[in-house]
């Protein structure tokens, strides 16, 4: 029997995204589409006392100008949407609802023609007056006036503030024989997926709108346009069936789908909304966060106390966060424990989810801190992180459903060749550079969400599998098609595969690392339901070699329902349709995975870094990775390959090169570009070695703790660390870039 789960399989959609027959949001061409260019705020905070768009509009083609006086009516509150990935407090930015300017790059109108160039043509002719007002945008600035984060609102938010207090930290503190304390900074940094973001809005005469929109969510987009511009949920669709990139920035509703919503019912007619690459950077960041992290440790390197506080970045209108200072508690034993979060809120757009929010950030604080203590102990950084090892969640006092993070470090220490390391810094050296090895520590989460599943089953062999769920890059559509192929017995081309479409049944957005566990799981609970009818009919069949068995005795396999413990006795799924008159057997069943309050659910990793620095000028290279990770079982090892190594790659930009410059004068993003935003290209990027480390996990049928986020934490602090073992300086402060290495 062929098993297609955890084959390397190729993609089932890399045909059709190779060769363009893949649309995205901005390529569905419809007769009489009209093109918006949108002007943005020159300011960061105060109010627009005046448009003037009489030039725009008496430019030959232009249709419409759309302002915050002068558009369809909206919603005076979005109280009515419920968003999935919602901070504590506060709600999306919606545009052109009013003068207010919330941020420099805000939309404050929109211009409407029969061409793009038309659009963005007559966009740079309109003229807008400001009452300006002082703002702020520097964390820095703020932190003596961050806030607390405020009390959950709902237990999705109380997943992210800190952890409680455990022991007396502070006179442990004091107490320790060995103490280490130690300030780090991460900047903003922006996601610059690959598409940009574009809606393109379809109008019928009936008022319904088919919205084509970037997103990792179509049935939180179709709540929030129903909300926003107050329509029924019959009355939009929407559909996204390929996004190219978006890590976290197309989680929320962003504002091009809502210009191209309004502009469609203004004109009633079909409108296309594409955001230039400077506009995307008012999206939403990863914030930028200032951490301290205090250890106090015995010379042996048990630690007596851990505390961790954090101050990241927000917006006025809304308060984001997300868990940045617990993750000492989920890795390493610690009696006395404290944290504290406070946000500084600043003139910006809200920050939001960026890959593994929260983790790389906080691990680079964490891992940079434990390797500081490692070397005030004189031990090595796995030696150590071995000895205060944890074996349960302390936050929780919860035992972990699986973690073979031991291992982990086991086989990427062998892999990377840590043994040889020399510990003293400045000791190794290849010609004129000196060579750095670090390691660090990974973890993430490992959840799983309600999700719903609709199958198919022809006759004829061949079966469709439909969920709302997207495909943001990762390769859900292809393990989507193998799981089902092995549940229902059929060969993986006989298996299509629909996502994407708010009609389709229910889905979270993709996000977290969720949607491989839930929507796999969920396609193991609907095949059992085909199974099961399946299985009615065949005892129904003349001699049927089943009629005596139960629902657990049967499998599908080879495109026959058979016995478990007897393959000869079996019968065809198409002599059992075709015996039952049925040319169909169509079944949708929700899967809402096990409360297991009992466990903590977890993937790890251990991340080893090699680099060469030129001891003149200070030009760093990351020329060997080893991430060696645990998650479970792994659905399609070329996929999930895929993911782990784009990962490593991120964070090899995180750690040398990312960075979102503000003029805090202006309050505006000075390098809002791919040109002078840096992330690393081909030349930046040498060897990655990823290693699957097996791992049994029973939270769900498959064994599946998902892996698109995990791939990051953990990158940078081992960059972090070879750097100081290349050259004995310790930076704090992302990105490593060369003038801080040789200051």
């Amino acid at each position: 029997m062929t098993t297609f789960i955890g084959a390397a399989t190729s993609r089932i959609d890399g045909v059709a995204k190779v060769t363009g027959a893949a649309k995205y949001s901005a390529e569905y061409n419809v007769p009489g589409l009209a093109y918006g260019s949108i002007v943005t705020s020159t300011i960061a905070k105060g109010h627009v006392t005046r448009i003037d768009s009489s030039a725009a509009r008496r430019v030959s083609g232009v249709y419409d100008v759309l302002t915050h006086d002068h558009r369809p009516s909206m919603a005076s509150t979005d109280k009515a949407y419920k968003d999935e990935v919602a901070p504590t407090t506060g709600s999306p930015y919606r545009p052109l609802y009013d003068n207010e300017i919330k941020f420099s790059g805000q939309p404050i109108a929109l211009v409407v023609a029969e061409t793009s160039e038309i659009a963005r043509y007559a966009a740079s002719l309109v003229e807008v007056e400001y009452k300006p007002e002082p703002h702020v945008t520097d964390i820095h600035q703020e932190r003596k006036s961050a806030i607390p984060v405020e009390t959950p609102s709902s237990p999705f938010d109380a997943h992210f503030t800190p952890p409680k207090m455990r022991g007396n930290p502070d006179e442990a503190l004091e107490q320790a024989q060995v103490l280490h304390v130690g300030e780090y900074f991460v900047p903003i940094e922006h996601h610059n997926p690959m598409e940009l973001f574009a809606a393109t809005v379809l109008y019928d005469q009936g008022g319904k709108l088919i919205v084509y929109d970037k997103t990792q969510g179509v049935q939180n987009v179709q709540r929030y346009v129903c909300s926003v511009l107050e329509m029924k949920p019959e009355d939009v669709r929407v559909i996204s069936p390929f996004v190219g990139g978006a890590f976290g920035v197309g989680l929320r509703p962003q504002f091009e789908v809502v210009l191209a919503s309004l502009a469609a019912r203004a004109l009633s007619r079909p409108v296309r909304v594409v955001l230039t690459r400077p506009q995307m950077y008012a999206l939403g960041y990863r914030p930028a966060a200032i951490q301290k992290v205090s250890i106090g440790a015995n010379r042996d390197g048990s630690l007596n106390a851990i505390t961790h506080s954090a101050i990241t970045a927000t917006s006025q209108y809304e308060q984001y966060f997300r868990q940045e200072t617990g993750w000492s508690g989920l890795l390493y034993k610690s009696a006395n424990a404290g944290y504290e979060h406070r946000l500084a809120q600043l003139d910006l757009p809200t920050s939001c989810d960026m890959r593994s929010p929260s983790a790389p950030t906080a691990i680079f604080s964490l891992e940079s801190a434990m390797d500081e203590l490692a070397i005030e102990l004189k031990m090595d950084p796995i030696a150590l992180r071995l000895r205060c090892y944890s074996d349960r969640d302390q936050n929780n006092n919860l035992p972990f459903s699986s973690k073979a993070l031991r291992e982990c470090y086991q086989k990427g220490a062998e892999a990377f060749g840590w043994s040889k390391r020399n510990p003293q810094p400045r000791s190794m050296r290849d010609g004129g550079d000196l060579v750095g090895w670090g390691m660090a520590t990974g973890i993430w989460e490992a959840l799983q969400v309600p999700i719903t599943v609709r199958i198919v089953l022809n006759a004829n062999g061949t079966a469709e599998i439909a969920c709302a769920t997207s495909d943001i890059g990762t390769g859900t559509y292809t393990i989507i098609a193998q799981v089902g192929a092995d549940t229902l017995g059929l060969p993986l081309e006989n298996v299509k595969v629909r996502l994407g479409d708010s009609t389709l049944p229910q889905s979270p957005v993709e996000g977290g690392s969720w949607i491989a566990t839930s929507v796999s799981n969920g396609v193991v609970t609907t095949s059992r339901a085909i199974s099961d009818q399946l299985l009615l009919l065949a005892k129904t069949m003349p001699g049927s070699p089943l009629a005596r068995l139960g629902p657990n005795d049967v499998v599908l396999a080879n495109r026959r329902l058979q016995s478990k413990a007897d393959a000869t006795r079996s019968v065809s799924i198409s002599d059992v349709m075709r015996s039952g008159g049925m040319n169909q057997i169509v079944q949708e069943k929700t899967t809402n995975p096990s409360e297991d309050t009992s466990r903590a659910h977890n993937t790890h990793s251990a991340v080893f870094a090699e680099v060469k620095v030129d001891e003149q000028l200070g030009v760093i290279r990351v020329t060997r990775v080893v991430s060696a990770v645990a998650v479970g079982r792994v659905l399609n090892k070329k996929t999930a390959h895929s993911q782990i190594m784009g990962s490593v790659v991120w964070g090899i930009g995180m750690a040398l090169q990312e960075e979102t410059v503000i003029d805090h004068k202006l309050g505006r993003i000075m390098n809002a570009n791919i040109a002078e935003y840096h992330v690393p290209v081909n030349a930046d990027i040498h060897d990655i070695n990823v290693i699957f480390v097996d791992e049994v996990d029973n939270s769900n049928p498959l064994g599946v703790k998902g892996l698109g986020e995990i791939g990051i934490v953990g990158v940078a602090p081992a960059i972090a660390n070879a750097v100081y073992h290349a050259t004995g300086k310790r930076v704090r402060n992302l990105p490593i870039t060369l003038d801080k290495v040789i200051a």
